[in-house]
């Protein structure tokens, strides 16, 4: 299928269903499993320069939209990590097969974890499947300690209230943090414990990244057990890590776990 021409899944039930676009490339194995960030989607930069690559190195791909995003249904307020994490397992459960690298931004490198580690208790089969995670500046526990924890009690009171803040972005319109995403947030918390994700684990992250810390990328190092994870800094990196050399050493990272 051309990339242009995404597939459509059908994810949820009665009121909560909704249609998740999905761009499959073809290819060898292990296959690569993408994941964007919040308010991103699978045809960005860092999405799209990954395509190139496994066509490249003759892999699979497969990438989607979360709902509320891109080109897949729903609305961006009706969101939660709970949601974007059960349409990462459906995509990763129908759509791709045997052995994959799971490669998460932002966002997307919460919602990796997370949905490693919900197999690893719920489906160990599928969880064996994932061979090695591939973080970008991950952003777990994003919506308590980055976004919660950060917030002046004005706002704090303004997503209660009002159920909604416009958050002003650097990156384009201010973003919807609604109080459903944050009180959902709090039953996929990542930080209460330590775990062993039992595979490789590689994090690159910019020393300059305003959004989210490199202290947050040291902290998750502590946290996860076992010896398994690599934190490569990019000592004049932001958030995005967007530019050609940043892509360069994103595509270095998964050449390592591959190998």
């Amino acid at each position: 299928m051309a990339a242009s021409e995404p597939e459509y899944i059908e994810v949820g039930g009665g009121a909560a269903a909704r249609r998740i676009a999905c761009l499959s490339q073809a290819g060898g194995a292990p296959g690569l499993l993408w994941l964007q960030g919040f308010k991103s989607d699978m045809v960005s930069t860092k999405a799209s320069a990954l395509a190139e690559w496994a066509a490249a190195k003759k892999l699979a791909l497969t990438r989607f939209d979360y709902s509320g995003h891109g080109q897949s249904g729903g609305r961006f307020e009706d969101g939660t990590l709970g949601r974007w994490i059960g349409e990462a397992r459906a995509v990763f459960e129908r759509l791709t097969h045997g052995p994959q690298v799971v490669i998460g931004s932002s966002m997307g490198g919460a919602i990796a974890l997370a949905l490693l580690k919900r197999l690893m208790v719920e489906h160990p089969a599928s969880a064996a499947r994932i061979k090695a995670l591939v973080l970008i500046a991950p952003a777990w526990d994003m919506t308590e300690e980055l976004m919660w924890k950060q917030f002046p009690e004005s706002i704090r009171r303004e997503v209660m209230e009002k159920g909604l803040w416009l958050r002003p972005s650097q990156y384009g319109d201010p973003y919807p943090i609604t109080r459903g995403l944050i009180e959902d947030g709090r039953r996929h918390l990542l930080g209460q414990e330590r775990w062993n994700p039992g595979r490789p684990v590689a994090i690159l992250h910019g020393r300059l990244d305003p959004d989210v810390p490199f202290s947050h990328s040291e902290a998750l190092t502590g946290n996860l057990e076992g010896g398994w994870t690599r934190l490569v800094e990019v000592a004049d990196g932001e958030h995005r890590l967007s530019r050609p050399e940043d892509i360069a050493r994103l595509f270095e990272m998964i050449g390592s776990v591959l190998e």
